[in-house]
């Protein structure tokens, strides 16, 4: 037997949209959190890397005021005076005008960069300077659940204050491939978010990690065992990653997941789910 569930609407409930769509009134005059999310999360992984241009501002804007993910996804990285800068790379020569460490450059060289969008991205988009968090933080706290990686660990009490000064401690996911960084937000009261390749999933025990981890981020591509180790592990939300067909999405859902990254939301959001029954 095979039923559908249509995700149509799920955004429309958990979103309050900068084109000024009404918020219901139980949510009260607080920042958007974790808590609030519905049973089944879409993340926009980078923005929406194969959509938008990846880690813009621009990208996050059109993600956001497309209404297709509930979550907003980036990758932050550090400058050499430690303002924590969102790019995916440690260094500028993939996405950007520039090339070399993005650890060497100053704010005033952060400024002079600019992104380069893919000419294979659907639409037209400028280049753009890349934000730093604080921009990012400052336009989309509150408004929507952000996750950020933080690539480079050394940055992880500057966003943490990046965080807490905003009210956001709530709102805000800290990822990290590496379970200390992970207990480490954790300790610092931040949220934290957990990924981990299909290979490092082999040999996991996720539920040592069930008292300081919020998101447990799973490679789509590990084993059906794997997987559902990581559902049955105690950690509060299971997402998957980096889901970009609508039959990986169904069967990592199928398996128990509640949540997925994403380059293509809009894909995933217009796409019901096909759930085959057991």
């Amino acid at each position: 037997m095979v039923t559908r569930t249509l995700l149509t609407g799920l955004t429309s409930l958990a979103l309050v949209g900068p084109t000024g769509m009404l918020t219901p009134v139980e949510w009260g005059t607080g920042p958007f959190t974790l808590r609030a999310l519905p049973r089944i999360v879409y993340t926009a992984h980078r923005g929406g890397a194969l959509e938008v241009p990846e880690n813009s501002m621009a990208g996050l804007m059109a993600a956001y005021d497309r209404g297709t993910a509930q979550v907003l996804d980036f990758d932050t990285r550090m400058l050499r005076d430690g303002t924590p800068v969102v790019l995916h790379d440690a260094t500028l020569d993939r996405t950007t005008s520039g090339t070399g460490p993005v650890e060497q450059l100053s704010p005033a060289g952060w400024r002079a960069v600019r992104l380069r969008p893919g000419p294979e991205l659907p639409g037209a988009w400028r280049a753009e300077r890349p934000p730093t968090v604080a921009e990012v933080l400052d336009r989309f706290g509150g408004r929507i659940v952000l996750t950020l990686e933080a690539k480079d660990p050394r940055a992880l009490r500057a966003l943490g204050a990046l965080i807490k000064d905003r009210g956001l401690s709530r709102s805000v996911l800290v990822n990290s491939n590496r379970p200390d960084v992970a207990e480490q937000a954790h300790d610092l009261g931040l949220l934290s978010q957990l990924w981990r390749s299909a290979r490092q999933m082999r040999t996991d025990s996720p539920e040592r990690w069930a008292s300081f981890v919020d998101v447990l981020d799973v490679d789509h591509k590990a084993r059906e065992a794997d997987l559902v180790r990581a559902v049955r592990s105690g950690v509060p939300r299971v997402w998957a990653h980096t889901v970009n067909s609508t039959r990986q999405r169904d069967r990592v859902l199928r398996l128990g997941c509640d949540g997925v990254l994403t380059d293509v939301p809009g894909l995933m959001a217009r796409t019901p789910v096909v759930r085959v029954a057991r």
